[in-house]
């Protein structure tokens, strides 16, 4: 019997490079890679025109998704982890000094459900006090689901650029977007690491921003399916870890990123442990109730098929 082919859209990283390259596969399917860049545009396509079996989804989309009933659905694989303390930047000469300075304020962000958006906002929301309502949020892009309709304090940009909103002072901040070398740009946090370690020690709350999605008609017509994709992208990533551990490999080929997350959650960024990460799911999903992306919150394991 032939194997299952299927059509598969994931970014080229250090966990997923050896899936992409064909040395890890599995014996009871095939994986046909097509490259897309830039990444966002795999979740626009997936949302809107279902065109592939295996994809990589944003996580904010997934949960937005999920309530309009899009079909497909995400296992326990997490592609892409973070924090997001340095991600959000300010105009060097506002008069934004904290946190609170914010309220009343507009601050730009790509679209509404954008997950590193989503993210910062409940870490300002939640960990830093900021009143989220009191914000004009101004967006950049629209948003991957279309029958999303964004909260009433929440309006679209002519601008597409981030950087220039705040340039020319569309916006007093923005979130999502690091700085991007102009001198004019600045953190809105310069101690950005250590909130981030803080952050961490005191929630345990290890940030998910991108995960797998399988179409659900494969899932139902192949039991086999998910447990199988699960054990290859484990594979996959146990190669890759071993990079922070072995003595014989260096870590100059290992993406930095990673290796600055193990500084705060230890040798194992990339953990796909469900029952380890259900709490900062729960936050996540906690945090897209809140602010109003979906209207009520799904069990952390409605979301996800297990195999």
């Amino acid at each position: 019997m032939s194997k299952l082919v299927l059509n598969t859209a994931i970014a080229k990283y250090g966990h997923t490079s050896e899936i992409k390259n064909g040395n890890i596969h599995s014996d009871r399917f095939d994986m046909k890679h097509v490259d897309i860049s830039p990444v966002p545009m795999i979740f626009r396509r997936m949302v809107r025109n279902l065109e592939f079996d295996i994809a990589e989804m944003a996580f904010a989309t997934y949960i937005c998704s999920r309530h309009y009933q899009k079909p497909f659905t995400a296992l326990p694989i997490f592609l892409t982890r973070g924090f997001y303390h340095s991600g959000m930047i300010r105009h060097k000469n506002s008069n934004i000094t904290n946190v609170k300075d914010l309220e009343g304020k507009r601050v730009g962000v790509r679209s509404y459900t954008f997950t590193p958006g989503v993210w910062s906002r409940g870490i300002l929301s939640n960990y830093h006090g900021l009143d989220l309502d009191s914000i004009t949020w101004v967006l950049s892009g629209d948003e991957h689901v279309k029958e999303f309709k964004s909260p009433g304090n929440v309006i679209e940009s002519e601008t597409n650029d981030l950087y220039q909103m705040l340039s020319n002072g569309e916006v007093d901040a923005v979130i999502g977007a690091p700085p991007n070398g102009s001198n004019d740009i600045i953190p809105l946090f310069p101690n950005a690491s250590s909130l981030d370690h803080d952050w961490y020690s005191k929630n345990n709350i290890y940030p998910i921003s991108h995960l797998l999605v399988v179409k659900n008609e494969l899932l139902h017509e192949h039991p086999w399916l998910g447990a199988d994709i699960i054990e290859t992208f484990t594979r996959a990533r146990s190669t890759y870890l071993s990079g922070f551990v072995s003595t014989t490999k260096s870590k100059d080929n290992l993406d930095h990123s990673q290796m600055d997350f193990s500084k705060i959650v230890g040798n194992n960024p990339l953990n796909y442990n469900f029952s380890e990460t259900r709490e900062t799911i729960r936050t996540f999903i906690d945090y897209n109730v809140s602010q109003n992306l979906i209207p009520e919150a799904p069990e952390p394991e409605d979301l996800f098929f297990f195999g």
